[in-house]
């Protein structure tokens, strides 16, 4: 039986977030689906499912968007069609805030903010301590399918390459660097023989 194509599901899919995910996938031994970058998502999921089929290795980033779309949006059916897809288990996932009115929520296990520290309350999308409403409740336009999803580690985070240039790719865009760690060490992909020898090579 073959293996399963492991997935980190992100939840922004703009210029900033594109050029960030591609630049860290590089950096990190990673993959991404680079067509799944757009405001909103431009494919389908079974286009999604085809192109990781096609990822000669694994875990491999793929980028989800709504464009603002405070409902369910393309982005979050995209996402929810590869993340129930019987090939694909999903590691976890980065909720990106945004500031979009109305938008929904989803619980996160923690958040990484700005500084680079790990939180235990929901960030804005400035990677700063979520004031308003549920203490662990993340605000975005693509996040809130993540619920019904059953993602094993939701990590919150700030605007990808952004947070007043904080994660700028500059910089090595190191807030969403350390989440995606974070995630590789829960799923203990980082002990798997296959990553550590792409990360060195």
């Amino acid at each position: 039986m073959p293996e399963k194509i492991r997935v980190i599901l992100i939840t922004d899919g703009d210029s900033n977030a594109c050029q960030v995910i591609e630049f860290l996938a590089a950096e990190m031994g990673l993959r991404c689906i680079s067509a799944s970058a757009g405001n909103p998502t431009p494919i389908s999921g079974e286009e999604i499912i085809a192109l990781l089929k096609q990822t000669p290795n694994n875990p491999v980033l793929v980028m989800f968007d709504d464009r603002g779309n405070p409902g369910k949006g393309k982005g979050e059916s995209v996402m929810e069609q590869v993340a129930s897809h019987p090939d694909v288990t999903v590691l976890g996932a980065l909720a990106v805030a945004s500031g979009t009115d109305g938008a929904g929520g989803a619980s996160v296990d923690f958040s990484i903010n700005r500084w680079g520290e790990i939180e235990p309350y929901a960030v804005d999308k400035y990677g700063q301590v979520y004031k308003q409403g549920s203490r662990s409740i993340m605000h975005g336009d693509t996040l809130s399918i993540l619920d019904s999803l059953q993602v094993p580690v939701v990590i919150g985070i700030g605007d990808i390459g952004k947070m007043g240039q904080a994660d700028s790719v500059v910089y090595g865009a190191p807030i969403t660097r350390k989440a995606i760690t974070e995630i590789l060490k829960r799923s203990d992909v980082l002990n798997d023989s296959r990553t550590e020898n792409r990360q060195r090579s």
